[in-house]
């Protein structure tokens, strides 16, 4: 191995290690523990090598959103499992969502709700924001043909349902029945726009 080389890998993994302290600290004590001072301590650099990798917090809340996305991407595409084109499907995408959303609190934060530069729905999205929306088209596409609005509505749905949730504003001991309604509003939109309901 190079020193180019080499050096392109040690800086990676402080990325790597900058991007898990933030991870770890954020679940155990919110994201308002997260500061460039206190991941210092935690890996043992100094401040002055945690900007040489990120300009500042957000961009470090940015890099765990990308895992987050990637980690979503394949937590749906489990889901979905061998039920794609059944309710069934839908069903399960959506309660795997919800697992991840509460499961993994501060990594959702840094996806949905804390703010980066991050660029969604346009032509430079990165292909890891991607991936979240098209593992919910896959399972979506079945039921339409108008695959792009209907994922957006399905993800809008889960994700105020999961935030009205994770706030306490709604009553949790109806999400199954909440996200049964989302899945057949779905499931009844494709059935008008094909006139057919084999796949329900």
């Amino acid at each position: 191995m190079g020193s180019a080389e080499r050096k392109m890998r040690e800086r990676a993994e402080r990325e790597d290690r900058i991007v898990a302290a933030a991870r770890a600290v954020a679940e155990s004590e919110g994201w308002d523990a997260v500061t460039i001072r206190r991941l210092a301590t935690e890996i043992e650099y100094s401040q002055p090598v945690l900007y040489s990798h990120f300009a500042n917090r957000d961009a470090i809340v940015a890099a765990v959103a990308i895992e987050g996305f990637q980690e979503l991407a394949t937590v749906l595409r489990e889901a979905a499992g061998g039920a794609k084109g059944r309710r069934q499907s839908l069903m399960d995408v959506a309660m795997a969502y919800f697992a991840f959303a509460f499961s993994r609190p501060a990594l959702y934060e840094a996806m949905f709700i804390l703010p980066t530069q991050l660029q969604f729905a346009e032509a430079e999205t990165r292909s890891e924001l991607r991936a979240g929306f098209d593992a919910i088209a896959e399972a979506v596409s079945p039921f339409s043909r108008h695959v792009e609005i209907v994922t957006e509505t399905f993800w809008a749905a889960l994700h105020g349902l999961a935030e009205l949730e994770r706030s306490g504003r709604i009553r949790p001991g109806m999400r199954d029945k909440r996200i049964a309604l989302v899945v057949q509003a779905i499931v009844d939109a494709g059935v008008h726009q094909t006139g057919s309901s084999d796949q329900v």
